[in-house]
C-alpha cells in the first residue's frame, strides 16, 4: 500500500474533479481483492432510513485509466438504516453468516483498480486514488476506520485498515469483528496413508487411469508424495510435484501438478518433499490433483529439487504426444530436443499474454503457402501443425518490453529470431487453453540460442544483376506527427515525432541497403505528392544519405487519377513507388488499376433456413487501387505494378454467409478471400496487353498457394477440386461489376519468381507462429527470363515486433535504429539482366602500302608491268 502515499497532484486534482452528491449516506465500507474470483465490496448506510439503491452503481478505474467502466447495477437493492449489504462475485468462494445481507454482481476488479460508488454519475465514494497506482490493492481485504464512515470522493489511506489476503471475517460486521469460530481440525497427515506413485497417477494415455470415461475427476482420493519443482503463484496456482526416482518409463510422467487455487504457502518452495491428498482431476486436458478445498497438505524436508530432465521427442511420435509423456515434469531444453522458434516473443491472444512458441526440428509453414486450400495435403499440414507447438510461458505476466526468463533480450545482441535453436531452457510442462505450455524456471542468456539464419546487414542480392527491383511493405509510414498532411482516415503509424523518427530511419537503411534501382512500397500515408506528403517526407531523408548517381524519385500518377485531386483511392493507406533515374527511365505516364469495392445492403443474403434464416447486415468493403509505371532500361521495357490487396482481418458478405465472420474460415485463406480474388481478376485483365516485360509486385495478403496467387499464375479450373470463385455484390470504378460470385476458369499465366527459383517454402511474413509469403513477385514469360535470383531478405518476419518503433507495449525497452524490426513484412527483391547493348563493330581501315615492303600481290604487279615495258 506504499504506493498510495505517492498519490500525486494529478490524482489529487483527479479525485477533485470528480462529480460527488451533496449528501452521502451510502458509502463503502470493506474491499476484497483476493485470490480467483474472491473479490467482494461491502457497503454502508449511514443514515436513519432505510436506502433504496436504484440508480446507484459500483464502478472501477481500470489499470490508470481515468474514465470509469461499469460493473455492478445496483437497481432494485435496498439497505435498512445503520445497516450492510455484501455485493460478492457470482463465483467467489467466500461463506457468509446466515445473518448477512449480501448480493452477487459482476466484480471484475484487480489490483491496480480503484473501485467507486457512484449515483446518478456523481461519485459518492472511492476507495483507491485516480489514477491509480500499478499494483495497489492487490491480493488484500481493506476495512474502513469506524471513525471515518464518512463518504469521500477522496481516497485516504489511513482511514483504512488493509489485512492478508482473503481476510473475509469481517464481512457484514461494521467493526469487523470475526464471526464465531469452528473448532480448529485436527492438522493433516500422511502417516498411515497408502502412497499412490505419481507414474501411476499419471498413467501412460492422455488422461489419468484413474479417472472413468467420461469422467473428469476420480471416485476417490489419492495421496502422493513428491518433491516440489515448481511454484505457480499466477498462471497456475498450486505447485509441481515430482517423484524422487520415478519409475523409469520412457511412457509415463513422475510430475503432477498440485492445484491449491491460489498462491502456495511460503513453506513450499522448489526441494521440499510435500504430501498431499485430493482428487485425480483432467482440467481441460491437464492431469492434476485437486486440494483446493480442503488443503490436505503435510510439508516436510528440503531433499534438494531433482535434476531436471532432458526433453526429447522419440522417433514416430509428435511433438504433443512427447509433451504428455512428460506432463507435470521439469524438464531442459537441451541441443537433442531439436526445439527451433516459431513464433518470437509477442502478443498471444489466445492466453491474452505474452509469450514466445517453439515447434520441433523447424518453425511451422502455412498450410497454405504449401498447398492448395482444402486440398489433403492442406488439411494434413494443418493438423501437423497444431500438434506441433509448445507456448514458452512465465508463472506471472511479462512486464511491457520484458522476456522474464530472458533478462538480457535487446534489439542489438541479444535478440531472438524465428529458426533459432532453443537450449538450456528449464521448466514444468503444463497444459492450458488446449495447447501444452511449459512454464519456465531459470533464466536464460542470448548464447543458448543457437542461430539457423542469422541477421546480414545487407541482403546476398543487392549486387547481382543489372537492375532490381524491390516489394516493401513499410508498416504504416505516417508522417502525421511531424506536421504532415491529412490523409483520407486517421493517422495509423507512429504517434509521436520520436517514434516516426526511428521508423524512418530504420526504413531508409533497409531501403540503402537492398540497393534496388525500383522500389516498389504499400502502408505507406496516402497523403498526396507535395511537400508535406509521407512519401516526399521519406524520399528526401533517404536520398540525404545517397549520392546522386543512387538517389531515388518517386512515381506520381495523374491529376485527374486523384482522389478529390490529392490522394491514391479514398484509404489512410496507399501503395508507391521509386526508382533511380540514372538506372532507369519512366516511359509514358504511371497508371492506376481500380479494384473492386464490396457494397451489400442489409438483407440482401440469407444464411440457414427456415425459422433460423437469418438476413445479412450491410457490408461495405474497400481495397486499395494498384499503382503501375513502364520504364525504360536501355532499348527495353519493364512494366512494374505495385499492389496491396485486401486483408485478412475483417469479415465480407461471403465469410458471413459461410457462418465464418467470427472466426477464422475453415480454407485457412483469411477473410474476405473471395474480394481477393474478384481483384486478382481485375488486375490480371487490366494487365493482358502490356507489351514487354511485366512484373507485379506488393503485398497481396494471400499465400502462395491461396487462390488470389493461382488465380493470377497457373490455375486451371479443369484441373481442380475446387471452385476459385470472385465475390458477389462488387462494384468497379462506381459501376455494378458482378452481383453474384463468378467461377474462375483460368489463371493469367504469371510466374512465381519465387517458387520458380527456390520452390514453395519460401517466406516473407510471420503470424500466429507460422512462415508465408504474402509478397510476391510475379512476372510474364520474357521478364521470368531475365530473372539472376530473388530473395526474401529476412529483416522483420522472423524479429520480435517489439524492437518495432511503437512504444505502446514496450515499456522501457531501448530501441534499435539498424534495419531489423523495420516493418512486419520482408522485403522481396528481385535481381534482374539488363545488359547494355553492345556497340556494333567499326568497318576495319585498308591497309596502305608504305613502300618499305611488298606482298605476293605487288610483286606480280610490278612483274608485268615490267615486261610490258620490256615488250
Amino acid at each position: 500500500m506504499d504506493n498510495v502515499k505517492k498519490l500525486s497532484v494529478l490524482a489529487l486534482s483527479i479525485a477533485a474533479a470528480l462529480p460527488v452528491s451533496a449528501k452521502a449516506d451510502l458509502l463503502i465500507s470493506e474491499y476484497v481483492e483476493g485470490n480467483s474470483n474472491n473479490k467482494a465490496i461491502e457497503l454502508y448506510n449511514s443514515g436513519d432510513a432505510a436506502l433504496d439503491l436504484t440508480g446507484y452503481k459500483l464502478v472501477r478505474y481500470k489499470d490508470g485509466d481515468t474514465n470509469a467502466l461499469d460493473m455492478v447495477a445496483l437497481d432494485g437493492l435496498t439497505i435498512d438504516a445503520k445497516k450492510l449489504k455484501v455485493i460478492l462475485h457470482p463465483s467467489a468462494e467466500i461463506a457468509l453468516g446466515s445473518d448477512v445481507d449480501s448480493s452477487t454482481g459482476n466484480l471484475y476488479f484487480n489490483g491496480g483498480d480503484a473501485v467507486a460508488l457512484v449515483k446518478d454519475g456523481a461519485v459518492v465514494d472511492i476507495i483507491g486514488a485516480v489514477p491509480t497506482p500499478s499494483g495497489w490493492g492487490m491480493n488484500v481485504t481493506m476495512q474502513r476506520n469506524t471513525d471515518a464512515l464518512v463518504a469521500s470522493n477522496v481516497f485516504v489511506e489511513s482511514q483504512w485498515k488493509v489485512l492478508p489476503v482473503d481476510t473475509f471475517t469481517g464481512l457484514g460486521n461494521l467493526d469487523g469483528a470475526s464471526a464465531p469460530t469452528e473448532p480448529e481440525a485436527p492438522a493433516f497427515t500422511c502417516t498411515g496413508a497408502k502412497i499412490t506413485p505419481i507414474y501411476s497417477v499419471q498413467g501412460a494415455g492422455k488422461s489419468s487411469p484413474l479417472i472413468a470415461d467420461g469422467e473428469y475427476a476420480s471416485k476417490e482420493e489419492v495421496t502422493i508424495r513428491g518433491v516440489v519443482t515448481a511454484r505457480g503463484d499466477s498462471l497456475f496456482k498450486g505447485f509441481y510435484l515430482q517423484e524422487v526416482e520415478g519409475d523409469n518409463s520412457p511412457y509415463t510422467s513422475d510430475g503432477i501438478f498440485v492445484f491449491l487455487g491460489e498462491a502456495a504457502g511460503e513453506e513450499i518452495q522448489p526441494g521440499v518433499e510435500v504430501c498431499v491428498q485430493g482428487l485425480v482431476k483432467e482440467y481441460y486436458g491437464l492431469t492434476q490433483v485437486d486440494i483446493k478445498a480442503d488443503k490436505k497438505i503435510e510439508v516436510g524436508e528440503n531433499l534438494g529439487a531433482p535434476a531436471a530432465q532432458p526433453f526429447y521427442v522419440a522417433d514416430g511420435e509428435s511433438l504433443g504426444d512427447a509433451l504428455e509423456r512428460f506432463e507435470g515434469m521439469h524438464v531442459v531444453l537441451d541441443a537433442g530436443s531439436d526445439m527451433k522458434v516459431s513464433r518470437t516473443f509477442s502478443y498471444d491472444y489466445a492466453a491474452r499474454r505474452n509469450n514466445m512458441m517453439l515447434s520441433h526440428k523447424a518453425p511451422l509453414m502455412k498450410a497454405t503457402q504449401l498447398y492448395p486450400a482444402m486440398s489433403d495435403e492442406a488439411i494434413a499440414l494443418e493438423a501437423q501443425n497444431r500438434a506441433n507447438q509448445l507456448f514458452i510461458e512465465s508463472d506471472y505476466k511479462a512486464k511491457d518490453g520484458e522476456v522474464p526468463y530472458f533478462p538480457t533480450f535487446n534489439a542489438e545482441n541479444g535478440y531472438i529470431r524465428v529458426g533459432d535453436q532453443l537450449t538450456n531452457l528449464q521448466g514444468v510442462v503444463s497444459y492450458s487453453y488446449n495447447e501444452y505450455r511449459l512454464v519456465a524456471t531459470n533464466e536464460i542468456v542470448a548464447g543458448d540460442f543457437i542461430r539457423g539464419d542469422d541477421r546480414s546487414d545487407a541482403p546476398a542480392i543487392a549486387t547481382k544483376g543489372d537492375i532490381r527491383v524491390a516489394s516493401f511493405n513499410v508498416l504504416n509510414f505516417f508522417n502525421n506527427a511531424v506536421g504532415g498532411d491529412d490523409t483520407p482516415a486517421d493517422n495509423r503509424g507512429a504517434n509521436t515525432e520520436e517514434e516516426m523518427l526511428l521508423q524512418r530511419t530504420k526504413i531508409v537503411n533497409a531501403i540503402t541497403a537492398m540497393n534496388a534501382d525500383i522500389v516498389g512500397l504499400m502502408e505507406i500515408g496516402n497523403n498526396g505528392f507535395g511537400e508535406k506528403s509521407a512519401i516526399q517526407n521519406l524520399l528526401d531523408a533517404l536520398n540525404a544519405e545517397l549520392s546522386d548517381a543512387d538517389a531515388y524519385s518517386f512515381v506520381e500518377i495523374n491529376d485527374a487519377d486523384k482522389y478529390q485531386g490529392k490522394f491514391v483511392g479514398s484509404d489512410a493507406i496507399t501503395v508507391g513507388m521509386l526508382y533511380r533515374a540514372a538506372k532507369v527511365t519512366p516511359s509514358g505516364d504511371a497508371f492506376l488499376i481500380a479494384t473492386p469495392e464490396q457494397h451489400a445492403t442489409a438483407g440482401v443474403v440469407t444464411r440457414g433456413e427456415g425459422d433460423k434464416a437469418e438476413l445479412s447486415p450491410a457490408f461495405d468493403k474497400y481495397q486499395r487501387h494498384s499503382l503501375g509505371q513502364t520504364f525504360k532500361i536501355h532499348d527495353e521495357q519493364l512494366t512494374v505494378v505495385v499492389n496491396h490487396l485486401k486483408s485478412k482481418g475483417s469479415g465480407c458478405v461471403e465469410d458471413w454467409a459461410n457462418y465464418e465472420d467470427n472466426s477464422d474460415p475453415a480454407d485457412l485463406q483469411g477473410k474476405c478471400n473471395e474480394f481477393r480474388v474478384s481483384a486478382a481478376k481485375v488486375i490480371g485483365d487490366a494487365l493482358q496487353d502490356v507489351k514487354g516485360d511485366l512484373l507485379v509486385i506488393g503485398d497481396m495478403n494471400a499465400y502462395g498457394k491461396e487462390d488470389p496467387i493461382r488465380v493470377l499464375t497457373d490455375f486451371d479450373a479443369a484441373n481442380s477440386d475446387r471452385d476459385i470463385m470472385t465475390a458477389s455484390w462488387t462494384t468497379l470504378d462506381g459501376k455494378v461489376y458482378e452481383r453474384e460470385g463468378s467461377k474462375i476458369e483460368k489463371g493469367y499465366g504469371l510466374i512465381n519468381l519465387n517458387t520458380k527459383v527456390h520452390g514453395p517454402d519460401t517466406y516473407s511474413y510471420s503470424y500466429n507462429g507460422e512462415l508465408g509469403n504474402l509478397d510476391h513477385a510475379l512476372a510474364n514469360t520474357s521478364l521470368a527470363e531475365r530473372v539472376l535470383d530473388i530473395q526474401d531478405w529476412h529483416i522483420n518476419a522472423v524479429e520480435s515486433n517489439l524492437f518495432e518503433y511503437g512504444s505502446k507495449y514496450t515499456g522501457e525497452l531501448a530501441k534499435s535504429e539498424n534495419a531489423f524490426s523495420a516493418s512486419d513484412h520482408d522485403p522481396v527483391i528481385v535481381a534482374l539482366s539488363y545488359p547494355a547493348p553492345k556497340p556494333e563493330p567499326k568497318p576495319e581501315p585498308e591497309e596502305k602500302d608504305d613502300g618499305g615492303s611488298l606482298g605476293y600481290l605487288g610483286l606480280m604487279l610490278l612483274g608485268l608491268a615490267g615486261l610490258r615495258r620490256r615488250n
